[in-house]
């Protein structure tokens, strides 16, 4: 099965590629793998408070998801994977390819305006060319319709 991996956070574009990825999916009979990544654990002496800190993130994560989630399946139908995962995204992103032959694309979504994001200038900059999958990079502009006209 052909699967689109989408990064999503708080961001509006990252809705917008979510959107794409999955009338992509619908469309070649595919799945949709939704990662939300997780900041880095930063180490010190209060190991109580960062504790706290980070099962506040990751229930916020995990609440940011799971409206990800929901908002696809009432317009798609489509049940997707879900993944947290705390850490370097790009290295993430790349264990994530590697462990799954059946993810057939990367999805971000480019912010409308100023820089794009850190994935994106990642991905389409430093490691481009580098991935074994296309990369779609979906600009943060497109309204919902001019998504559907092109996916």
């Amino acid at each position: 099965m052909r699967i689109y991996l989408v990064v999503v956070d708080e961001t509006p574009e990252a809705g917008i590629a979510l959107r794409f990825a999955a009338r992509r999916a619908v469309k070649t009979g595919g799945g949709v793998e939704i990662l939300t990544l997780l900041p880095p654990a930063e180490f010190g002496p209060w190991g109580g408070v960062q504790a706290t800190i980070e099962e506040e993130a990751r229930l916020h994560a995990e609440a940011l998801v799971a409206g990800a989630a929901g908002t696809l399946i009432e317009e798609s139908g489509l049940r997707p994977s879900i993944t947290l995962k705390q850490g370097d995204g790009p290295k993430i992103i790349r264990e994530m390819i590697a462990a799954n032959p059946d993810i057939a694309a990367l999805v971000l979504g480019a912010a409308a305006i100023g820089a794009p994001g850190p994935l994106v200038a990642h991905f389409a900059g430093t490691d481009a060319g580098a991935l074994p999958i296309p990369l779609m990079i979906i600009p943060g502009s497109l309204t919902r319709d001019d998504i559907d006209r092109l996916s």
